[in-house]
C-alpha cells in the first residue's frame, strides 16, 4: 500500500532532514521525493507557497493536502502521529521550541559562513558562530543533562540539531576548518547525535560529496579553503 506522508526533499536540505528525523524516530512510513531545487518542476510549484521545500503530502494522489514549512511539518506530526518528541509539560515545551529556532538560526549562519566572499565577512561569521555554540555549551552544562538534549529521551531539539552539526563533519574533513574544539558536552551530544540511525539515514550515503561540490560551487572564501586542504600534501 501507499504510503499517505510523502516528504517533498531536496537532497542537501537541512530542514528537510529535520522532518525526515522526526517521521523515522515517530516510526512513521513515509516516501520520498527528490526535486531540483535548481529546476524546480510545475507540479511541485503549483503546492509549495514559496518554491522551498520540505513539503509534506498527506493523504494519496488525487485526494492530497499540503503542509510546507519544516517548523509547521513537525508540529503536525506532533499532533497527528505516535511517539511525541516534544515534552509533556508546557513551558518546557516552549524552551524546546525556542532552542529549535535557534539551531535554525545557526542554519542562517551557516549559510552566511559557506556564501562568505570574503575572508573579513568568513571571520565575522565564524565568530558569531563560535559565540552561538558556547552559548548552547553554557546550557547544557547548567542543566547536566544528556546523552541527547533533554536528558535519555530523543527530542525534536535533537532533530534540528542533528543537520546542523553534519555540516561541520564536512567543515572538518575538507577544509580543515574546526570551529567546536574546546567544548566537550556539545561535543559528546553532537558523538551522540551522529550514530543514531534517524539522523545518519536522513541523508544519502554520498551526502559529504554532494556537500563539497555545492561548497565548491559557492565560489566563496570557504571554497579556498577546501581548495587549499585538498592541495596540502
Amino acid at each position: 500500500m501507499t504510503s499517505e506522508l510523502t516528504l517533498v526533499s531536496h537532497p542537501l536540505c537541512p530542514y528537510v532532514q529535520r522532518a525526515a528525523i522526526a517521521l523515522a524516530e515517530k516510526g512513521v512510513g513515509f516516501e520520498r521525493t527528490f526535486i531540483d531545487l535548481a529546476d524546480k518542476p510545475d507540479w511541485f510549484l503549483k503546492i509549495s507557497p514559496f518554491g522551498k521545500v520540505p513539503l509534506l503530502q498527506v493523504g494519496r494522489a488525487g485526494s492530497s493536502g499540503v503542509v510546507f514549512e519544516s517548523a509547521v511539518i513537525v508540529e503536525y506530526l506532533e499532533e497527528t502521529q505516535p511517539n511525541p518528541l516534544h515534552p509533556g509539560e508546557a513551558l518546557e515545551r516552549a524552551r524546546h521550541r525556542g532552542w529549535i529556532e535557534f539551531a535554525s538560526g545557526l542554519l542562517n549562519l551557516i549559510a552566511g559562513l559557506y556564501n562568505a566572499k570574503t575572508e573579513e565577512d568568513f571571520r565575522e561569521k565564524q565568530k558569531k558562530l563560535r559565540e552561538g555554540f558556547v552559548r548552547l555549551e553554557k546550557d547544557l552544562e547548567d542543566r547536566g543533562a544528556g546523552p541527547f538534549f533533554a536528558g535519555l529521551e530523543f527530542s525534536l531539539v535533537d532533530a534540528a540539531f542533528g543537520p546542523v552539526y553534519r555540516y561541520f563533519d564536512t567543515f572538518e574533513q575538507q577544509a580543515g576548518l574546526y570551529m567546536l574544539d574546546g567544548l566537550p558536552r556539545l561535543a559528546e551530544w553532537r558523538s551522540k547525535l551522529a550514530s543514531r540511525p534517524s539522523i545518519m539515514n536522513a541523508v544519502s550515503e554520498n551526502y559529504p560529496e554532494l556537500l563539497t561540490g555545492f561548497l565548491l560551487k559557492r565560489k566563496s572564501y570557504l571554497a579556498s579553503l577546501i581548495t587549499g586542504f585538498a592541495a596540502k600534501p
